[in-house]
């Protein structure tokens, strides 16, 4: 069985949120919370290189807001945003929100991916 990554953004789903998180990355960068969102992602679209990058390992990934993971992992209790390794039915931390947070950039990231794996 192949190994999954499941990202989990330090963000709620749904429109309003979304639009929340857009403002709050343009005018105040240096207070938003998910360091993992704002690598991946640029002000309205995931980065090119980011998606590039997931779709050249090899593992199955998904990726949940909190409000999702919180619903499909009720008994979970973790901080956000964090990565974890899904092998058949077992959950693990891969990354961790301090080691997500401490990446400065998209190399970072991918390091510290590649590192889990």
């Amino acid at each position: 069985m192949r190994q999954k990554l499941v990202f989990v953004y330090n963000a709620d789903s749904g429109m309003f949120n979304t639009l929340a998180d857009i403002a709050h990355k343009i005018f105040s960068p240096q207070t938003y919370e998910c360091n993992l969102c704002a690598i991946s992602h640029s002000y309205l679209s995931e980065r090119s290189e980011w998606k590039e990058f997931i779709e050249g390992l090899d593992v199955e990934y998904e990726f949940l807001h909190r409000d999702e993971f919180r619903k499909k992992y009720p008994d979970i209790e973790t901080a956000f945003p964090v990565i974890f390794r899904l092998q058949g039915n077992k959950l693990e931390q891969g990354l961790n929100s301090e080691k997500i947070n401490a990446c400065k950039s998209m190399d970072d990231l991918k390091a510290a991916i590649m590192a889990i794996l």
